[in-house]
């Protein structure tokens, strides 16, 4: 039984397009005599070469293998003695922790409610709902999780004024009702931190601190100075809240969280002398957000006072220091090389992709240059069919032998009158031929 015409067809273009596949392309060179064009290809060409050999291996460093966030310790010291108008202050009331690490704060002002001992008393007015008229108003044994202690059930009046609160059970005064404030600030600005940092970049085996290591006391006698005292890390609290663009006085009342960013930005193909670290200082809270500004926190001292326990709460205001490192180190590698070198060779090809589109696309010539940009050449060349009768053909001789004619040329017939080999009838076919100037490239 015969196939049906349509599935043959379409078995024959299933082959046609297998075969298809395995043809080769090669790129066609043809010279486009168009200034304008010339100059935007070479244009794009200089700009995608600057950008490489710029951004790409000057800035980027775009020849090394690099590695970031090392492997870091930090280890703080502060120093320092202040006096409030009651009291001296010295390191160990008020650094929390004392532990010496990356995150501490430094105490600037205080509201101590002294002598509080478990008892009844007024809640604060400013805890919601403890403000009452009469006992009905106060739920024996309720807590509120924004109050002070359990309530009793009275209704007492307050530590002044007319107004009245709930009785709770708690650390009696509460912290409103009794409260004292001390300040730092104006002392504290003198304080002086010591900031000891250690990186390590295990990829490249490179270790370097921000100390410098000398045995005759260096650090006793020095503050930082980027200039002449880079290895010597030692900052006045004062300073380095003015280098975060904050007036201290005011940070030291509401306080607030100062980050300390230690960067180490290290090329591995200099000198180890030339990877050094370089500070900066930054406000961390939002100090234009009201609600959510400032540092505080709650503590207390406990103590036993003729048998009785007592303690003295402490609502402290100050300044934390978070100690932040960041660092990169970058080494010379030759794959990082090699593979950026291809792909800035490979990007000059955008110039002639988009010269291409142009031609193609928007110039009055597009129809002619598509024509001779887009060549199919068969596996076999084809022959090329040429008239025979032509001026100076040569013509048939008895005997077999070729005839010259006018010009001195070979006739295509024998001379018993039979068509030489490679003619046929009136015409004489030839091997197609490149075009006319082979050696030089197709010009528009």
């Amino acid at each position: 039984m015969e196939e049906p015409p349509a599935r043959r067809t379409g078995a024959v273009g299933c082959q046609r397009c297998f075969w298809e596949f395995w043809n080769y392309e090669t790129p066609k060179v043809i010279v486009v005599k168009n200034r304008n064009l010339g100059i935007m290809y070479r244009g794009v060409q200089l700009l995608i070469l600057l950008y490489f050999i710029w951004y790409v291996f000057i800035i980027q460093k775009g020849y090394q293998e690099s590695e970031t966030g090392p492997e870091s310790s930090v280890v703080t010291k502060v120093k320092g003695v202040a006096r409030s108008h009651s009291r001296v202050w010295d390191v160990e009331e008020y650094v929390k922790p004392a532990a010496g690490g990356s995150v501490f704060s430094i105490l600037t002002r205080v509201e101590v409610t002294h002598s509080q001992t478990l008892e009844t008393c007024p809640e604060s007015l400013e805890v919601p709902d403890a403000a009452c008229s009469s006992d009905s108003d106060c739920v024996a044994g309720e807590m509120d999780m924004l109050g002070n202690g359990e309530r009793t059930g009275r209704c007492v009046p307050y530590y002044s004024g007319p107004g009245k609160t709930c009785e709770v059970s708690a650390w009696c005064p509460v912290e409103d009702g009794h409260t004292v404030s001390e300040s730092l600030g104006k002392m504290a600005a003198q304080f002086t931190i010591l900031i000891k940092n250690n990186i390590h970049f295990p990829r490249f085996g490179f270790s370097k601190g921000n100390v410098k290591d000398d045995k005759n006391g260096y650090l006793k006698d020095c503050t930082f100075n980027e200039t002449t005292d880079l290895y010597c890390p030692i900052f006045r609290l004062g300073s380095i809240v003015e280098q975060a663009g904050e007036n201290f006085t005011a940070l030291a009342e509401q306080g607030g969280v100062i980050g300390v960013i230690i960067n180490w930005n290290c090329n591995l193909d200099l000198p180890d002398s030339a990877c050094n670290p370089s500070y900066s200082f930054h406000r961390l809270d939002p100090k234009r957000i009201q609600v959510s500004s400032g540092y505080n926190y709650r503590f207390a001292k406990y103590y036993n006072c003729n048998g009785t326990n007592t303690r003295s709460l402490i609502k402290a205001y100050g300044i934390r220091i978070d100690v932040i490192v960041h660092g990169q180190a970058g080494k010379f590698s030759l794959i990082p090389t090699i593979i950026n070198l291809a792909t800035a060779l490979t990007s000059v090809g955008v110039g002639s992709f988009l010269c291409d589109w142009i031609l193609l696309t928007f110039l009055n010539k597009n129809e002619v240059y598509s024509a001779r940009k887009f060549d199919q050449v068969p596996s076999r060349p084809l022959a090329m069919t040429l008239p025979c009768s032509c001026q100076g053909s040569p013509s048939p001789r008895p005997g077999g032998a070729l005839i010259h004619g006018h010009g001195g040329s070979d006739s295509p017939y024998h001379t018993d009158g039979t068509p030489a080999p490679g003619c046929g009838g009136n015409a004489c076919t030839t091997q197609a031929s490149s075009p006319a100037n082979p050696t030089v490239p197709g010009q528009l």
